[in-house]
């Protein structure tokens, strides 16, 4: 097959060019900068007493206020499994007021049966993709964090970051896993100094700057063309049709 020539002269005719809006680099600049401090909100997946994915989640949040954020963690206890009650349920209404109220989260889950528990995707599989005009995680950032009974394994921390790109968030590179948490962690609940803390240090540093980066620009960065096509009247009216609802 032959290669086109370059520059490519065959046009674009199934683009919609009254919605086509090329980026630049003027829109990725702020003219405005937030003066709050960043607003991270931390999940964690584990209802026991004695929780160590609730003891990172600590650690985290310790980080990120000594790096200047301001922090809060949801406590998932009461909160219903999806389906089995409406949204406005008070503790599903919490966790969404604050994932809109964040610029960032950390969701950190124990490895349980080679994955995520069943308490951490509930907290997610709440936060809705979209409400109304609102979308409670779309651009902002994530880190994953898992902690495990035995020896160092991925498995979570992969799921999570699947969930993260689902929901439309900006999932940094860096991520923790903390093999035989019960060994990290004293009697008190803080970790113990070594190379599996400095990763977590890392994470949160990270998170931090990839934070300050977006958080301003996070409207720009996820405004996307076939959202923008979505948008406009006759395509609303046309999936209305389609799916069957006539407004009387």
């Amino acid at each position: 097959m032959d290669k086109p020539a370059q520059p490519f002269a065959d046009g674009l005719p199934n683009l919609s060019q009254a919605h086509f809006v090329v980026p630049t680099r003027e829109g990725v600049q702020t003219t405005t900068p937030f003066t709050h401090a960043p607003r991270f909100l931390i999940l964690y997946g584990s209802l026991r007493e004695r929780s160590f994915s609730r003891f990172l989640a600590y650690e985290a949040a310790r980080l990120l206020e000594a790096m200047g954020g301001e922090v809060r963690i949801y406590d998932a206890h009461g909160l219903p499994l999806p389906d089995d009650s409406t949204a406005d349920h008070p503790k599903v209404q919490e966790l969404r007021a604050l994932s809109i109220w964040s610029e960032g989260q950390v969701w950190v889950s124990p490895e349980r049966h080679g994955n995520m528990t069943g308490v951490m995707k509930s907290q997610v599989d709440w936060l809705p993709l979209s409400e109304g005009s609102v979308r409670p995680t779309q651009g902002r950032t994530l880190a994953v964090m898992q902690v495990s009974g035995g020896s160092q394994s991925f498995n979570a921390v992969n799921s999570l970051r699947m969930l993260g790109r689902w929901m439309r968030m900006i999932t940094i590179p860096n991520q923790s896993s903390v093999p035989m948490a019960y060994k990290e962690f004293d009697d008190a609940g803080r970790m113990k100094p070594g190379p599996l803390y400095e990763r977590v240090v890392d994470v949160c540093e990270e998170l931090m700057k990839v934070t300050l980066l977006t958080r301003e620009r996070a409207d720009y960065l996820v405004d996307r063309y076939s959202e923008r096509k979505e948008r406009e009247p006759e395509r609303l009216s046309a999936v209305a049709a389609d799916i069957g609802f006539v407004k009387r």
